[in-house]
């Protein structure tokens, strides 16, 4: 029996959902499209792995035991099960003490704007360089052993995949993995070394993959001794591998041939919101291009997005010691050198980072939770405003308990088209390029995706024919409304 089932059988140690109705299965949370792919399940189980679907994501598999059975353990650590406690308990047990409370972004003892000022982390990272800054400090001064982080595979054309975790040990190792990475990967593996190593680790993660990294330590004795320090990463929503296929087919190559991706490549001569894909080739040719120009480059329209962050609702790692994204506001999203915000959760880092601005090592800037809010504006607005109205809609399966109520009361009729926009966009864009990838057509997908971003980028940004003729009819409904 798994140490999570030995767990569940003492109610003294683990508090587990006792309704029938409250369980659910790796196979139902599947089914009803809410498996982020994070392998929290497939880690306690020996016998399962995490497997590739037909979309490019990854999805538990196991013993039909395992993967059909209705299970209290289950139950209490994937983070989108109903019965699993949300991140508002999950805070309030580990940050109760916090002075700053706040609705939209969780508790927190500070919050920043800036970016490291030592050394080469913020050329050499993403944004202002942070998230590999502070997993460096960790491990530089002794509070952990190792950082369970994602970083290139040596072989992506051997491994199958092109990121996952790993744990590094020294500097060299953490700094090789620096950047952002837009692709699914998972928990599973590293989990169990953790597990099976003493020592004490940090883990680098999105928001519902630190969230359930918290579940597991909240029932698994070993992980919740050795897991000491948790850095979460704002999160617009999670890709399918076929995000860098689909950069492959329009940079005019075949994945097979792509060794190497990289999805913001920095330069201090351009706004930092000006993504540059660039992927390496074997033999060494090159192959890059602005996501602009690509039909699934515009973030906001959801191309290939994993279905289950249409039911998330925590953009900046509310669970996490220290969260850290991008300063979507001017002046810092024009500067290319990358500018990060930052929250911090705990106290422990709170001194960390505040010895180190005192000596200058990090250019940071105090600011309060409306300005973290503004940078994360849109964002905010989908997974709060957004879900509200996603909840009202008709669904199959599990039914998701969401900190955000059902409810679509004022808001306006083009807004609601702009989410079942991208949701038909999220959802089809993994079913068009299945079809084109089946027939080897690429042209199929891309033409689908390019009238399908024409109509999006209308209704959200009033851009083109269709957009012209949606703020005419828009004006006309106006009109007549203030005649009556």
């Amino acid at each position: 029996m798994n140490a999570w089932l030995r767990c569940a059988a003492n109610p003294q140690i683990i508090s587990v959902p006792r309704s029938p109705e409250a369980l659910v299965s790796p196979r139902e949370i599947v089914r009803s499209g809410l498996c982020i792919g994070c392998g929290a399940c497939a880690a306690g189980e020996p016998r399962a792995t995490m497997r590739w679907d037909r979309y490019g994501q990854l999805k538990p598999d196991g013993p039909a035991h395992w993967y059909r059975r209705r299970d209290p353990a289950f139950s209490a650590i994937c983070p989108f099960a109903p019965a699993a406690i949300d991140e508002d308990a999950i805070a309030a047990e580990r940050f109760g003490a916090a002075p700053g409370s706040d609705a939209l972004i969780g508790r927190f003892e500070q919050a920043y704007v800036g970016h490291v000022a030592e050394e080469a982390f913020r050329a050499d990272g993403s944004s202002g360089g942070m998230v590999n800054w502070v997993a460096s400090e960790l491990l530089r001064t002794g509070r952990i052993d190792a950082v369970a982080h994602v970083a290139p595979v040596a072989d992506p054309q051997r491994d199958g995949r092109f990121f996952a975790y790993r744990l590094s040990r020294s500097l060299d190792e953490l700094r090789r993995g620096a950047k952002s990475r837009y692709y699914p990967i998972e928990l599973s593996e590293v989990l169990r070394a953790i597990r099976s190593a003493p020592g004490r680790y940090a883990v680098v993660g999105v928001p519902c993959f630190i969230k359930a990294v918290h579940l597991l330590r909240k029932h698994d004795p070993i992980l919740r001794e050795r897991i000491t320090h948790t850095l979460g990463l704002f999160c617009g929503h999670m890709k399918s591998a076929r995000f860098v296929e689909s950069f492959a087919w329009q940079l005019g190559t075949e994945i097979e041939r792509v060794q190497a991706v990289e999805y913001r490549i920095k330069d201090a001569g351009r706004p930092a919101n000006w993504y540059r894909a660039h992927l390496t080739l074997a033999g060494g040719e090159t192959r890059a291009e602005d996501w602009w120009h690509l039909v699934d480059g515009d973030w906001g329209a959801g191309s290939f997005q994993n279905s289950a962050c249409n039911m998330c609702d925590d953009v900046v790692a509310e669970t996490a010691d220290i969260a850290l994204g991008d300063a979507w506001v001017e002046p810092y999203s024009s500067d290319g050198r990358g500018t990060n915000v930052v929250i911090v959760r705990s106290p422990e880092l709170l001194q960390m980072v505040e010895a180190a601005v005192s000596a200058g090592r990090l250019a940071l800037e105090a600011v309060g939770a409306d300005f973290i809010i503004q940078t994360q504006a849109a964002g905010l607005r989908h997974r709060r405003e957004g879900l509200a109205y996603r909840l009202t809609w008709r669904r199959r399966g599990v039914t998701p308990r969401k900190r955000v109520a059902p409810s679509a009361a004022g808001l306006p009729l083009r807004r609601r088209l702009v989410y079942r926009t991208r949701a038909a966009v999220s959802r089809w864009s993994h079913r068009m390029f299945a079809l084109a990838r089946m027939l080897a057509a690429p042209g199929l997908y891309v033409g689908w995706a390019r009238a399908a971003l024409a109509v999006y980028q209308g209704l959200t940004y009033s851009r083109g024919k269709l957009g012209g003729w949606i703020d005419r009819l828009e004006r006309g409904r106006a009109s007549d409304d203030g005649s009556r």
